[in-house]
């Protein structure tokens, strides 16, 4: 609500400084622009300024991250209070402030966001600590109630609760279960309930849910296809697999870049800005060098429409386009009347934010790319429909002005293709992304062919690179397991890779041993195994019978609350897994722990605390023989 509240008001300040120009196009013109320009650049100033500075976790559209998570790598300031305040106040202000992006994804990262507040039942910024949640407060529990939240903002965003569910399943299925699937379903319903709730009281009618999800793609009234025109969906996928390999290949590029020169904070808020500018530049400059007036329609949205230079009764196309939040412009693209934009309007507004969009995504604000995917899908969709339509006139289409066509929807159904083609190459997600799209159009008619859509371009986009999220994740170095082992890899030995020598400890060890393996060890360490030694003296390159394996964060609390024996003895102070659960940061620190020099010689009994049954792999063991059973 708030970003249709912005937009609107932009729009109207807009729209009332360039009807006092109509028809003067001196320096009269030069006003919108500075004023346009003055907006962008204030929004996207403080949005990327609070995300740059405030928490850089907030950053992008968090999917990466979140998909790490939910496959089991922690990353530090993911999941706090202040990246949710940093990515709804960061996306509010970059989809107002101009940008090529959209809502949906930070929504994703948000919905993780609150679930894991929610499980772990306390605060330290606002001093809270409700005890009813010390159950949940393990790792386990806090990744499923993310799982839950991801599918929950999925949900919320697109109000496609089923879809939520195969999203959370498709990205973080290393951890999935049974019992966790009715949860989040559960879960996804009740957000898309709760979203519904809201915008349709916030709208004027309480009593009418009619609103499921933040975006819908409407209704199309027109919902049938020719099987004659399944090869023409399976070109444009094509398409789209080529164009999102395209897209990701120069964001990758441009990300490298970022990475060696756009290092400093004020550095990443100014390009922020730039590109700011430069997409209301190029928007202004299209508005009036770009003449494409088309009458105004008698009823409908009238939202971004402008004049614009052009005659009493009409529009400007382009002002249709530059002048809506991005999912008012896909709904518009989706669902206008045939004659409704032109080929020259379409194929630049396609074109250029196909590059404003790949320039956005990777700057220091929260955004999202699937609108703007969807987007310029759906432009260059419409494109190919009018391209159809023009060539086979005898499939039923007519231009004419007794066209029964008045909503558009035969091309529409183009466009729709052109923007699953578009995402699908992009991020190449097939299962999850079908019925997120299903939903959003609330009808199942287009289920087979987009399926087919997305599968052909995600092979195709497959063949030149990887997917977006997982190219950035790749970038960041989040050691993320990928599902298959790399090429020419299948034959390397586990004893090849492990790191030598191996930091063991003993059942009993020292405080002094104990505390200079943490000091010393590399923070990459973030376990150690628990060995049992002989009484005969070790050979080269033998360590001791495993025992177990202790987590640095367990050593740390040990340290920290001076869990120490003497040599008399026997036993270990009693603790329960509720003591290492009320450490609220579990990677503490082990420097700033005190220790006299009585204490350095006393012992830590591991056993009580160590993992007994880590998973353990042969010295031989390679994938091949993971793959082979052996």
């Amino acid at each position: 609500m708030c970003i249709e509240y912005l937009s609107h008001y932009k729009f109207h300040a807009l729209n009332r400084l360039v009807e006092r120009c109509d028809g003067n196009k001196g320096a009269c013109i030069i006003i919108p622009l500075l004023a346009w320009l003055a907006i962008n650049c204030v929004l996207v100033f403080i949005g990327s300024a609070i995300v740059t500075f405030a928490e850089p976790q907030a950053a992008g559209s968090g999917i990466p991250q979140i998909k790490c998570y939910l496959n089991g790598v922690k990353i530090p300031g993911l999941l706090t209070l202040r990246a949710l305040v940093a990515k709804v106040v960061g996306v509010i202000l970059s989809v107002s402030g101009g940008l090529s992006c959209g809502k949906e994804g930070p929504m994703i990262h948000s919905g993780a966001i609150v679930a894991a507040g929610i499980s772990q039942g306390r605060s330290r910024v606002c001093n809270l600590d409700f005890k009813i949640f010390e159950s949940l407060r393990s790792d386990t529990e806090k990744r499923d109630f993310v799982s839950g939240g991801a599918a929950a903002g999925v949900s919320a965003a697109f109000g496609a609760p089923v879809g939520g569910v195969l999203f959370s399943l498709e990205e973080g299925a290393s951890f999935w279960n049974q019992s966790l699937t009715w949860r989040i379903v559960f879960a996804s319903m009740v957000a898309t309930f709760t979203v519904n709730v809201l915008l349709s009281a916030l709208h004027g009618h309480p009593a009418d849910l009619s609103n499921p999800g933040l975006i819908s793609f409407g209704k199309f009234q027109n919902s049938s296809y020719q099987v004659i025109e399944i090869p023409i969906f399976l070109l444009m996928a094509v398409f789209g697999g080529m164009l999102g390999a395209l897209f990701n290949q120069l964001n990758g590029k441009l990300t490298v870049f970022r990475k060696r020169y756009v290092t400093s904070n004020w550095a990443k808020v100014t390009e922020a800005v730039v590109v700011a500018a430069t997409s209301a530049v190029i928007g202004f400059i299209l508005i009036y060098t770009v003449d494409d007036c088309v009458p105004t329609p008698e009823e409908g949205d009238y939202e971004g429409h402008s004049q614009a230079g052009c005659a009493d009764g009409e529009h400007n196309v382009m002002s249709s386009l530059f002048f809506k939040t991005p999912e008012q412009c896909l709904i518009a693209v989706l669902h206008s009347k045939p004659g409704s934009f032109t080929v020259l309007s379409l194929a630049l507004f396609a074109f250029l934010y196909f590059i404003l969009g790949c320039w956005t995504y990777g700057l220091s604000v929260s955004s999202g790319v699937f609108i703007p995917a969807l987007l310029t899908g759906a432009a260059w969709g419409r494109l190919v429909g009018m391209a159809v339509m023009s060539l086979f006139p005898q499939m039923g289409y007519d231009y004419g002005a007794h066209s029964k066509l008045t909503q558009g929807n035969d091309i529409g159904k183009y466009a729709l293709m052109g923007a699953a083609s578009q995402l699908g190459g992009i991020v190449r997600m097939t299962i999850s992304l079908t019925v997120i799209l299903i939903e959003c159009t609330g009808d199942i008619t287009f289920g087979l062919p987009m399926v087919m859509v997305l599968i052909t371009a995600k092979w195709v986009g497959d063949f030149f690179n990887t997917g977006l999220y997982d190219l950035h994740i790749q970038m960041m170095g989040i050691p993320l397991l990928p599902w298959e082992p790399p090429e020419l890899s299948y034959d390397i030995q586990a004893k090849q890779v492990m790191n030598t020598p191996v930091l063991t400890l003993q059942l009993r060890e020292t405080v002094q041993n104990v505390y200079n393996l943490l000091v010393n060890a590399p923070q990459l360490h973030s376990g150690f195994p628990v060995v049992a030694v002989a009484d005969e003296p070790l050979k080269e390159g033998e360590y001791g019978r495993c025992k177990g394996l202790i987590l640095r964060s367990q050593l740390c609390f040990l340290l920290n609350n001076k869990i120490f024996l003497d040599d008399s003895a026997q036993g270990s102070t009693p603790l329960k897994l509720k003591d290492f659960r009320d450490v609220y940061r579990p990677n503490i620190s082990c420097l700033d722990v005190k220790l006299t020099e009585e204490e350095r010689t006393m012992f830590i009994d591991l056993e009580p605390f160590m993992n007994p049954a880590p998973y353990t792999v042969p010295l031989v063991s390679s994938p091949l023989h993971s793959a082979s059973g052996k």
